[in-house]
C-alpha cells in the first residue's frame, strides 16, 4: 500500500465543501465514533479487567495515565505532521495503531501485555487532532460551530452504542469489548484508506530540522495569542474529567451499591443526551449566543453538577445530577475546538488541534492518578479483608472516600469557569482563519 502524501498548495483545490453531511465529514464522524466505542469500553471495563490482573486501584489508574502521557507526546507531532505531509497518511497509521492495541489489550494474559497496549494506543492515538484538521479543511467559518457539533455527536453515539456492546460482549469475556472495538476501527482504517479524499489545501512550510516535530509547542503552547488561554481551560476540565472518569464508576458500584448492568445503561442514557445536546441543542445555542459564551453556560452547569453530585448518597438523586452533567458537559470540547480552529492559521490547523488533543489526553491521565491518591486505600482494604474472613458486608461507609474525588473535581471545576471568564477577551472575537495573516 502506497500513501499519498498533500500534494503541492498552488495544485491544491481551494473550494471548500459546501454541506455539513459530505462523504468526508461522514467518514471523519465515523472514525470519532470509533474513538467512542475505544474510551468507553476502557470507562466501562478496565477498573474490572485491572483486577483481573491483581492490580490495585493506584495500579489501575495508571492503566489510563501511560495512554494519556503517551499521546501527550504523539499527539502534537501527528497534527504537525499532517500539516506538512497531509490528513490521509497520518489517519492511516493513527487507526492502524487503535486496530492493533484494542486486539492486544482483548487478548492479553499478562499485565506487561496490557500496558504495552495501552502505551502503542496512546503513541498512535492522534486521529483526534487529524480528524479536527479535516474538519477545518472542509468546513467554512460560519459553519464550524455546528460541524464540530455533529463531531461532539459522533462521540455522543459512541457512548450510546458503547454501552450496549459492552453489555453484549462482556458476557463472552472482559476483553470481548476491546476486541470488538478492534474489528470496528479495521473498518474505519479500510474506509480510510478506499475513501477518504486528502483535505490539506495548504502544506505547511518544510522544516530546515528534520527533528522539528513541534515538541517545544508542548510546552509553550499556553502562550501562544488567543489559543493558549482555550488550551489552559482543555488542560484543566480534562483533569477534573479524569477524575470523574475513576472515581464516577466506583462511587456508583460501591457507594450506592449498584451493578454493572445499570452502570452501562447510565452511560447509554449519557450519549443519548450528549448526542441530542449536540445536534440539536448547539444548532439551537449557535443562534442565540456566540462559541465564547455557549462553553461558559457549559462550564458553568458542570461545575454546578459536580459539586452536588457527591452530597447525598442516594441513586436516583445521583443519576438526575449526572444526567444533567453529561447534557452541559457535552457543550465544551465541540465549542473549545471550534475557537481554537477559528483563531488558528489554516496552516497551523493540525498543529494547534493536535496540543488541543495532547493537553486533553495528559490531564484525562492526571486525573484517575489523583483520585486514586484521594481515596482511603487503607480504610477500604482493611474493611473488604474484615468482611472476607467474617463473611459480612462490607459497611457502605468504608466506601464513602470514593466520593472525595468528586468533590475535589467539583472545587476545580469552578475555578476553571472563573478562569475561562477571567479569560475570554483573548478568545471570544475571533480571527477567522481564512483571512488570517
Amino acid at each position: 500500500m502506497t500513501l499519498k502524501l498533500a500534494k503541492k498548495p498552488e495544485t491544491r483545490s481551494t473550494k471548500p465543501f459546501k454541506s455539513l453531511m459530505s462523504p468526508t465529514l461522514r467518514i471523519v464522524l465515523f472514525i470519532n465514533f470509533i474513538n467512542a466505542l475505544s474510551l468507553i469500553a476502557l470507562i466501562l471495563n478496565i477498573y474490572n479487567y485491572g483486577k483481573t490482573f491483581g492490580l490495585s486501584d493506584f495500579q489501575t489508574s495508571f492503566l489510563f495515565a501511560i495512554y494519556s502521557l503517551s499521546q501527550f507526546i504523539a499527539a502534537p507531532i501527528i497534527g504537525k505532521l499532517s500539516d506538512r505531509l497531509g490528513r490521509k497518511p497520518l489517519l492511516i497509521i493513527s487507526l492502524a495503531g487503535t486496530v492493533l492495541a484494542n486486539f492486544m489489550v482483548g487478548t492479553a494474559n499478562t499485565t506487561s501485555i496490557l500496558f504495552l497496549a495501552r502505551f502503542l494506543d496512546g503513541i498512535t492515538g492522534g486521529n483526534i487532532s487529524v480528524a479536527q484538521a479535516i474538519i477545518n479543511d472542509i468546513t467554512e467559518p460560519e459553519d464550524r460551530a455546528r460541524a464540530f457539533g455533529l463531531f461532539g455527536a459522533s462521540l455522543g453515539i459512541g457512548f450510546v452504542v458503547g454501552p450496549l456492546i459492552s453489555y453484549l460482549t462482556i458476557k463472552l469475556s472482559l476483553g470481548a469489548p476491546f476486541l470488538a472495538s478492534s474489528i470496528l476501527a479495521a473498518i474505519a482504517l479500510i474506509l480510510t484508506v478506499w475513501q477518504l479524499p486528502e483535505t490539506l489545501k495548504q502544506a505547511a512550510p518544510k522544516a530546515g530540522n528534520l527533528f522539528d516535530l513541534g515538541l517545544g509547542k508542548i510546552f509553550t503552547g499556553f502562550k501562544i495569542p488567543r489559543v493558549g488561554a482555550l488550551l489552559i481551560v482543555t488542560f484543566l476540565t480534562s483533569i477534573t474529567f479524569g477524575m470523574f472518569t475513576f472515581g464516577f464508576q466506583a462511587y456508583y458500584i460501591k457507594v450506592l451499591a449498584q451493578d454493572l448492568s445499570s452502570f452501562d445503561l447510565l452511560f447509554f442514557s449519557f450519549g443519548i443526551l450528549g448526542a441530542m445536546m449536540q445536534t440539536l441543542g448547539i444548532k439551537f445555542l449557535t443562534k442565540k449566543l456566540n462559541a465564547g459564551r455557549i462553553l461558559l453556560l457549559g462550564l458553568l452547569f458542570r461545575s454546578i453538577c459536580f459539586a452536588l453530585m457527591p452530597i447525598i448518597p442516594n441513586v436516583v438523586y445521583f443519576i438526575v445530577i449526572s444526567l444533567i452533567f453529561s447534557v452541559f458537559n457535552s457543550l465544551i470540547q465541540p465549542m473549545i475546538s471550534n475557537l481554537i480552529s477559528l483563531n488558528t492559521k489554516p496552516s497551523e490547523q493540525g498543529m494547534t488541534a493536535g496540543l488541543n488533543a495532547a493537553y486533553l489526553s495528559i490531564a484525562t491521565g492526571i486525573g484517575p492518578v489523583i483520585s486514586a491518591l484521594l481515596v482511603d486505600k487503607q480504610t477500604i482494604e482493611s474493611a473488604e479483608k474484615l468482611a472476607k474472613e467474617t463473611g459480612a458486608a462490607v459497611s457502605i461507609n468504608s466506601y464513602y472516600s470514593y466520593g472525595y474525588p468528586l468533590y475535589v473535581a467539583g472545587i476545580c471545576a469552578f475555578a476553571v469557569l472563573l478562569l475561562a471568564i477571567h479569560t475570554r477577551r483573548q478568545y471570544n472575537q475571533p480571527v477567522i482563519n481564512s483571512n488570517y495573516n
